[in-house]
Parts: C-alpha cells; sequence; structure tokens
C-alpha cells in the first residue's frame, strides 16, 4: 500500500466486487432450489394451490412458468377426479341395482341403498366382514360366482336375480364388487303380455266357433223329435258350454282387474276363507288347526280377491292331503303374515321352481291357473310370499303382508 497506494486500493476493489458477484451467484443458484424444495413440499402435502410469482429474471422465471403449468394441471386433474368420484358416488347410491363392493380379502366394505334394503345390512360400515355372514338365498350363488361371470337365478319359482361379479382397479390391483338385479316384476310383465295375447285370441275364436254352434243346435232341435238324437244334441250344447267356461277361466286372468282396497283384518278374512273350506276338510277326514288372530292390525285390500288366493290355497292343501293316513292342515295369521301349512304329499324339487309358471301344473286334469291367479292377485296387493317344503315334510304357503 505504501510502495503503489493506486494498485492496493484497485486490488481491494476487485476482490471485493468477487465477493459480491460469488454471493449474488450463490444467491442465483440456491434460489431456484429453494422454490423447488418449496413446490415439493407443497405437493407433498397435496397443496395444489401454491403458485409463485416472476422475479424478473429469465432462467428463475421459466422455471416458475414450469411449475404453475405443473400446478394448474394437477389441480384441475384433482378436481376431475373429485367430480367423477361425486358423480359415480351419486350413481350408485341411485342406483336400482344392488351393488356391493368388496375389500381385496374379499370381505364386504360398501353397499348402497338398495343391497342394503336387500341384504338388511347397516348404512355404514365400521369393519369388513364376510359376505358368507350374509343370511339370503342369492348368496351361496354369488359366492361361487367367477370373476366378469353373470348369471340369472331364480329363487323358489318366483323371484329372479340377475348377478355379476367383476373389477374395478384400485391402487394397481383388482378390487371385487357384485351387482344383483331383481328381474322379476319385469319377467311377469312380458310372461303376462305374451300369455295375455294368446288367451285373448283363443278366447275370441272359441267364443265365435261356440256362439255359431250353439245356434245351430237350438235350430235343429225344433226339427229333430228323436230321442238319441236330442240327447247328442243336449250333450254337444253342454261340450260347447263346458268349453266356454274352460276359456272363461283363462280369459279371467287377462281381465284380472287391478285390486279395489278397503281397511280390513286379516285375521277375519283368513276365518272366512277357512269356514268356506271347512266342510270339505271335515268331508275328506282332514284335521284342521287355527291360529288366526281376528284383532291383527287391518290391512288394506281387495277382500274378494284375497279371498279366491285362500280358497285356491286350501283347496290345494286339500288336494295334497289325500293319501294321507294322518290329515293336517295348520292355518295361522299374525300382525305380518299367513302361514297354510299341510303335512301331505310334497312339492317334487324337480318342480319346484315351476310352480308359479304360467299354465304349469302336475295335476292329469289341471290347467295351471290357480297358482298364476295367486301370482297375479298377491303382486297386485304387493305382498311376498313362496311355497315349499321344508325339511320335515311340511308343505308351507307364507304371505308376507307388513
Amino acid at each position: 500500500m505504501k510502495e503503489n497506494k493506486l494498485y492496493f486500493v484497485l486490488s481491494e476493489v476487485l476482490i471485493l466486487g468477487s465477493i459480491i458477484i460469488a454471493i449474488q451467484l450463490y444467491q442465483d443458484f440456491i434460489q431456484p432450489l429453494k422454490f423447488l424444495l418449496m413446490g415439493a413440499e407443497a405437493i407433498k402435502d397435496q397443496d395444489f394451490s401454491v403458485k409463485f410469482k416472476p422475479v424478473g429474471k429469465y432462467e428463475m422465471d421459466e422455471l416458475i412458468a414450469v411449475y404453475n403449468a405443473m400446478i394448474d394441471q394437477l389441480r384441475n386433474e384433482r378436481l376431475q377426479v373429485m367430480e367423477q368420484h361425486f358423480f359415480l358416488e351419486k350413481l350408485i347410491q341411485a342406483s336400482p341395482i344392488a351393488i356391493i363392493i368388496l375389500d381385496f380379502d374379499g370381505n364386504i366394505t360398501k353397499a348402497n341403498p338398495k343391497a342394503q334394503t336387500l341384504f338388511t345390512l347397516p348404512e355404514h360400515f365400521t369393519t369388513a366382514f364376510p359376505l358368507s355372514q350374509i343370511q339370503h338365498p342369492v348368496i351361496p350363488h354369488l359366492l361361487l360366482l367367477a370373476n366378469k361371470e353373470a348369471q340369472t337365478v331364480q329363487l323358489n319359482g318366483l323371484v329372479t336375480y340377475k348377478i355379476q361379479r367383476s373389477f374395478f382397479m384400485d391402487r394397481g390391483f383388482e378390487r371385487p364388487f357384485l351387482l344383483i338385479e331383481e328381474l322379476t316384476n319385469e319377467i311377469w310383465a312380458t310372461e303376462k303380455k305374451a300369455y295375455g295375447k294368446v288367451i285373448r285370441m283363443m278366447a275370441h275364436e272359441v267364443n265365435n266357433s261356440i256362439g255359431a254352434v250353439n245356434s245351430i243346435v237350438e235350430v235343429t232341435k225344433k226339427y229333430i223329435e228323436e230321442p238319441d238324437l236330442q240327447n247328442a244334441l243336449n250333450v254337444a250344447t253342454e261340450r260347447n258350454d263346458r268349453l266356454n267356461l274352460f276359456m272363461r277361466r283363462f280369459a279371467d286372468i287377462v281381465r284380472l282387474p287391478l285390486p279395489n282396497k278397503e281397511m280390513k283384518s286379516m285375521g277375519i278374512i283368513v276365518k272366512n276363507a277357512v269356514e268356506l273350506m271347512r266342510l270339505q276338510m271335515q268331508q275328506k277326514g282332514i284335521s284342521l288347526q287355527t291360529d288366526y288372530q281376528e284383532s291383527a292390525k287391518q290391512v288394506a285390500v281387495d277382500v274378494g280377491q284375497i279371498e279366491q288366493v285362500l280358497v285356491n290355497i286350501l283347496k290345494n292343501a286339500i288336494e295334497a292331503c289325500e293319501g294321507n293316513v294322518e290329515k293336517i292342515i295348520q292355518v295361522s295369521v299374525t300382525n305380518t303374515q299367513i302361514c297354510i301349512s299341510n303335512n301331505g304329499k310334497p312339492i317334487p324339487k324337480a318342480i319346484e321352481q315351476q310352480l308359479f309358471t304360467p299354465f304349469f301344473s302336475d295335476k292329469p286334469e289341471g290347467q295351471g291357473i290357480g297358482l298364476m291367479l295367486c301370482r297375479e292377485i298377491l303382486n297386485n296387493h304387493g305382498f311376498t310370499f313362496s311355497l315349499a317344503t321344508q325339511a320335515d315334510g311340511w308343505t308351507v304357503f307364507e304371505i308376507i303382508i307388513a
């Protein structure tokens, strides 16, 4: 400094400037890393609202622009996923098809309202539980269902379900779910439309033919005096009348009116139907055991139609008891159900699924109308019902009125 003061000052200024430039360069280098760390923390916390403002430096502004664009894309994708999830959740909740979602071990974790009603499940699950714990006749079929497989299952010859097992991807793994759709009403409506058209066509042709034939027979009787021919013409007329009655019974199913409901005690209705059939039971040596509550709650029913159902059921029970040494028919009524049981001939498993099929009958002279009429009337009343032979040999027709 003594020898060359100017060079000394210049060198000190140069050193100081180098230090300032080094600090500036360090800050320019470390600041992007800070931005990256702050952005990484925000992404880690799934906070896609954090964005950075440009700082006026080209390189930093480019980095900030890329980060902000990435954050906007992530936020939009998350919003879209949330909206899709919300829509899917609403769709599942409102679906008329029962949906059960399982975990990776096959345990139930979630069910929509339709499944909760069908299987009597809780609205909210605290813990997952096995599917086999549910008491419902369709469950054994669900347990045997393979992945991506669909089946149509009919239970007790009445209720028909379409069941399906599939999966969705959850965290890279296949997570199964079950779909259970009841097809009973649709099948019955299709059946009724089909056989109704056939019956109306048959009834039209038969009635037209019978009317013309009876007119000819009546005119012919006036010109014939021979007793044998008169008797033959009378037989022909009677046969035509029976054929007309035969077709009328079929037509009655098609023309079955909707129930004209009124509030009545089911106990009294059942008692009246039993009293109507009591004499037939006594003549056939059948022991009648009754337990109906005349004070049972009143139900909105068409009395005439329900009595017709009860008479058909009792008539079938009487016929089933023929040939037994000990013949017993039991009738019971509670606030929720009607049970008519007999210890007669059991229903073979081979025909159990066809009992309520239109025009099916296992009797030589049966027309398959009685149970079909019962099915239509009970279905129009909104009552569930079943007919089956139990393990103890008793055949039970059960009507749920609650």
